[in-house]
């Protein structure tokens, strides 16, 4: 049985997404201490890792969606790891801007995969 494109983009697009948001943030709660180029360098070890699961996703993505969907598929996929990353991991406090901010992707989803 095959997967769906669809899951398999947004499956990995998800993924990728994880790996991305702790390459961007996650040196922020445990290296503050360290040198900001060690912080790089274990950022972009982990950044390869999101690379190695965006790059498919969007080549398998690209055979049934355009650029556009794919794009904003993965902001909306950002928003949605972010915002568990930053409260559970990094300890942030919900925001109201967060559910507006998620409304505000759900209209971009919707004129971008409409007709």
């Amino acid at each position: 049985m095959a997967i769906p494109v669809a899951l398999q983009t947004v499956g990995l697009l998800t993924l990728s997404n994880v790996f991305m948001t702790v390459a961007w943030y996650g040196h922020l709660k445990n290296m503050s201490s360290k040198p900001w180029w060690i912080a790089a360098l274990l950022s972009w070890g982990i950044a390869l890792f999101e690379y190695l699961l965006q790059v498919p996703a969007n080549r398998i993505g690209h055979s049934q969606y355009s650029l556009a969907q794919l794009k904003i598929m993965q902001e909306a996929i950002t928003l949605t790891v972010f915002v568990p990353f930053a409260m559970i991991y990094m300890n942030q406090p919900f925001k109201l801007d967060y559910l507006w901010a998620g409304l505000c992707l759900v209209g971009a989803v919707y004129f971008i995969f409409r007709g």
